[in-house]
């Protein structure tokens, strides 16, 4: 008896859930193109130039006014 593919949808996969040990799509990930993205950047970039960008998002989130989030509570 042939094993069984693990026969995956594409369209309605959940990579964050699914994909946490590597990607389980391959050749089909609709994110491979992402993963080329990010790949060329960490080949590219140094760690301190990825330190920097950091560091200035970090500043621009604190600059930012506070946000308030008000609950919503169901009708008793």
């Amino acid at each position: 008896m042939a094993p069984k593919e693990n026969i995956v949808d594409p369209t309605t996969i959940n990579c964050a859930e699914a994909c946490v040990n590597g990607c389980v799509l391959g050749d089909r990930c609709p994110n491979k193109e992402y993963a080329a993205q990010a790949s060329q950047f960490i080949q590219e970039t140094s760690l301190d130039q990825m330190l920097e960008i950091a560091e200035e998002a970090i500043r621009k989130k604190r600059m930012q006014p506070p946000q308030w989030v008000i609950p919503e509570f169901p009708d008793s």
